[in-house]
């Protein structure tokens, strides 16, 4: 066993999801405030496909140089048109960056240095059991009708397009099925930090254990 294996196993994990405008990175900020870092899943795609990384030259090899912009970075809106709708494509291209954003991970748990650490990953129950490896599973929970007007008012956007944004991901029961500890983040920003403070106790408590 690698010694990034042995670090991960021997390290505390809490994967962090939630559905569209739940509220995770108010969730994952309120964990900061005490002093526990999370590594974002979104963070490590994009760091994935810089420049000079192998998976930038794998993903023009797969889809031709259209997937990149003229200074040789990653054409994301490209890339978003190309797979949407396209299954295909869609999971060639995650089988291209989904290794490697984990790896990523586990290399960023691995040096961590606190107690414990958060992993945010958005679509965790798209893609579970990849992150089977964590401690703990935190899902931001939310009401669908707070869900739907928060996204509508973040985005700027129509209902019925929010209502479609938020059908495209897992379900509220598939999330709250891989969970082993929920948050309601349908109140206020105090209620939110009181709950976290009793979850960060519970975690420091697991992981000395």
């Amino acid at each position: 066993m690698s010694a990034i294996a042995d670090d991960v196993d021997a390290h505390f994990v809490v994967a962090v999801s939630g559905g569209v405008a739940s509220g995770k990175s108010a969730v994952t900020a309120a964990f900061a405030r005490r002093g526990i870092a999370c590594y974002d899943a979104d963070v490590a795609a994009r760091e994935v496909v810089a420049p000079g990384q192998p998976a930038l030259s794998e993903i023009a090899a797969a889809f031709g140089d259209t997937a990149l912009q003229a200074d040789g970075t990653l054409d994301r809106a490209a890339m978003r048109r190309l797979v949407f709708g396209n299954d295909e494509a869609r999971r060639r291209l995650e089988a291209i960056l989904h290794p490697r954003i984990r790896a990523r991970l586990r290399e960023q748990v691995a040096a961590d240095r606190n107690a414990y650490c958060l992993l945010a990953i958005p679509l965790l129950a798209e893609t579970w059991p990849a992150y089977a490896w964590a401690d703990r599973v935190l899902i931001v929970d939310v009401a669908p009708a707070v869900q739907l007007e928060r996204l509508q008012r973040r985005d700027a956007i129509e209902r019925e397009l929010a209502q479609k944004m938020i059908a495209a991901q897992a379900t509220r029961e598939q999330r709250l099925a891989i969970a082993t500890d929920v948050v309601d983040n349908g109140g206020t920003l105090e209620q939110l930090d009181t709950a976290v403070a009793a979850l960060h106790q519970r975690f420091l408590a697991l992981a000395a254990a």
